[in-house]
């Protein structure tokens, strides 16, 4: 182990054999020198100022086609719970979203099958964006997921190329990276059999950046994979980035993002299988760090999943190689609905607050890592 750490520190790319040496480690020790080269390395590829972003997320239907069984947010049209944002709701969500100083709004919903204008999918979605663009054209739109583009593909007979240059010229300034999951096709006819599989994904994702549309990268952790998968996810989404760059790409991954199970509200059977209802942040940390280890070259910005972790979990992923802890969100709904305890908003305050406390500097930035005015010192009174 000690030689994995010190190749990492000289710069070199880890093999997924190395990161799985370091993910196996189980004796405190060992794990603090994990977390202690993983802070020195967040330090060196991405520096001490803790950063964070205003935003709000905008879920605008949990009507959804598929059955993952991880979620608790879907829901069939007519039942308890669901709901289908009028633009009208989401205009006025993005209204206040900017009064309370947002330069992100992100836009995520489920596939839903009614949603359509004259009788096709990409018309209506790109309603949604021009309808927010053209009354706050500074906004950025974080919106619509690889699983979102294939949905839209599918119902349209399109080519996801189309899809993503038609959004991209109608204002989504970049795409989350969600639908990740595991980029293991194992695990997902286990976890999401409906969803598109990891090849997808990774195409998406890839002719996104040929676009010239940024996008993050997440990984749900947690539940049934393995070790042994979790790299393999890693492996994925570093040789995504090394493409992206070795091609010129005019855009890439921003940042990764690590998303821990919650079950407590998740469908019974596997709730059942994972046998807990909240992620083990102790095992969260430990991938925390190998993931800015293995992918810090490649990938500089590591976050956090506040809403996953609560505050103070991700407080301290901060010494683990997260370099920023997020957003304010201003509203939050699928892993809410699937009883995460981390709530769904968080005030700037809160946010400098966290990180104040790690006696570290932070500063507003934007979706892409811009930084937004001076960085702040973190003296504590």
């Amino acid at each position: 182990m000690d030689a994995i750490l010190d190749r990492a520190l000289q710069g070199c790319s880890l093999s997924k054999a190395e990161a799985l040496v370091l993910l196996q480690q189980k004796n405190p020790d060992a794990r603090s020198q994990i977390q202690a080269t993983a802070d020195l390395l967040r330090s060196r590829q991405a520096g001490d100022t803790v950063t964070y972003v205003i935003n709000r997320n905008i879920n605008f239907t949990n009507i959804c086609e598929q059955h993952c069984s991880f979620c608790a947010f879907r829901r069939d049209a007519g039942d308890d719970g669901a709901f289908w944002l009028a633009t009208a709701q989401i205009l006025e969500k993005a209204t206040d979203a900017v009064q309370r100083g947002a330069t992100e709004i992100c836009i995520q919903g489920g596939l839903n099958l009614e949603a359509k204008l004259n009788g096709a999918s990409l018309p209506y979605y790109l309603e949604l964006v021009t309808a927010i663009k053209d009354k706050f054209p500074q906004l950025h739109l974080h919106a619509f997921s690889p699983q979102e583009i294939q949905f839209i593909a599918r119902e349209d007979g399109l080519s996801f190329s189309y899809i993503i240059a038609a959004l991209r010229d109608a204002g989504v300034g970049s795409m989350p990276g969600t639908a990740a999951e595991v980029l293991d096709d194992s695990v997902r006819r286990v976890i999401c059999p409906e969803k598109i599989d990891s090849a997808t994904w990774l195409e998406i994702v890839g002719t996104a950046h040929r676009l010239g549309l940024p996008t993050t990268s997440t990984m749900l952790c947690g539940h049934i994979e393995t070790a042994e998968q979790q790299v393999l996810h890693l492996e994925k989404v570093r040789s995504l980035q090394q493409t992206a760059i070795d091609k010129n790409y005019p855009a890439r991954i921003t940042e990764f993002i690590l998303l821990p199970f919650v079950g407590q509200q998740a469908p019974a059977p596997l709730r059942s299988r994972v046998g807990r209802d909240q992620p083990i942040l102790a095992d969260t940390l430990l991938l925390t760090a190998v993931s800015r280890i293995f992918l810090g070259n490649w990938i500089v910005n590591h976050q956090p999943s506040w809403v996953k972790l609560g505050l103070d979990g991700a407080t301290e992923a901060l010494k683990w190689g997260c370099n920023d802890i997020g957003g304010t969100l201003m509203e939050e709904h699928i892993t809410t609905m699937a009883g995460a305890v981390g709530g769904s908003c968080q005030s700037v305050a809160d946010l400098q607050n966290a990180i104040r406390s790690l006696g570290r500097n932070y500063r507003q930035r934007d979706t892409i890592y811009q930084l937004l005015g001076v960085d702040n010192l973190a003296a504590i009174v």
